[in-house]
Parts: structure tokens; sequence; C-alpha cells
């Protein structure tokens, strides 16, 4: 892979916290719900959030 322009690595860096403040505030809303389908779905997007945070950070290995 080629090296990122600083640019791009600024633009990845504010992606990657963007997934991890997504993350947080979904975990937040699944145990928050009582609905046991809106947690599930909650606790879903909160995981897909974390999965693309990983794979994102994985551009600056």
């Amino acid at each position: 892979m080629a090296d990122l322009s600083e640019t791009e690595l600024q633009h990845l860096r504010h992606l990657i916290g963007a997934h991890e403040t997504s993350y947080e505030k979904l975990n937040a809303y699944s145990s928050q719900a009582v609905d046991p389908q809106i947690k599930q779905m909650f606790s879903k997007a909160a995981q897909d959030a974390l999965n693309t945070k990983q794979k994102l950070m994985g551009f600056l290995n």
C-alpha cells in the first residue's frame, strides 16, 4: 500500500474518531433500551461501527 498523504491521514483520523463516537453512543442507547428488538438493533449498529473503526485503523499500519 502507498504511503498516505497528510490530508488523507487527517481524514482517516477524523473517520476513526467519528466511528468511535458512534460506537460509544450506540452502546449507551443499547444499554438504555427496554425493547429487546431496539436493544439488539443498537447493539448491532455499535458493533458495525467498531468493526469499521478497526478496518480504518488497518490503514495506519
